[in-house]
């Protein structure tokens, strides 16, 4: 397996538990603006992105949650490396509605705000 990004919660936005109730998590990199970070999670990368795109398939852990890639929107990997910021998708969507997301299969969206903790490690390998 090839780690194509892994990065630690640094901290978890206020918001963000009511979105993750909707299937959708917000990264990015600590730093971000404060009105940002308000619906975001907040990361520090432990390794850096791969120059490669995941493509369908791969698979993405958030602690203990574990899912697989349905689709990768067109720019969404290229703002993974710039800036650390990508909007995930819990919606088993085959094509991504924003060319910033990156859609992955459905999960337990309860287990997945319990997942949502500082310290916490999110994974996407190939």
């Amino acid at each position: 397996m090839t780690v194509l990004l892994k990065t630690r919660i640094t901290s978890v936005g206020p918001e963000v538990a009511d979105l993750a109730e909707g299937g959708v998590v917000i990264l990015f990199a600590d730093g971000s603006p404060p009105e940002l970070a308000e619906v975001s999670v907040l990361h520090e990368i432990e390794a850096s992105p791969s120059d490669d795109a995941p493509q369908k398939g791969a698979s993405i852990t958030l602690g203990s949650v574990a899912a697989t890639i349905t689709a990768v929107g067109d720019t969404a990997w290229a703002k993974v490396r710039e800036m650390g910021h990508v909007v995930i998708s819990f919606n088993s969507a085959a094509e991504a509605e924003r060319p910033g997301e990156i859609c992955a299969s459905a999960v337990d969206t309860n287990a997945l705000v319990e997942a949502l903790r500082s310290g916490a490690i999110i994974t996407i390998a190939a």
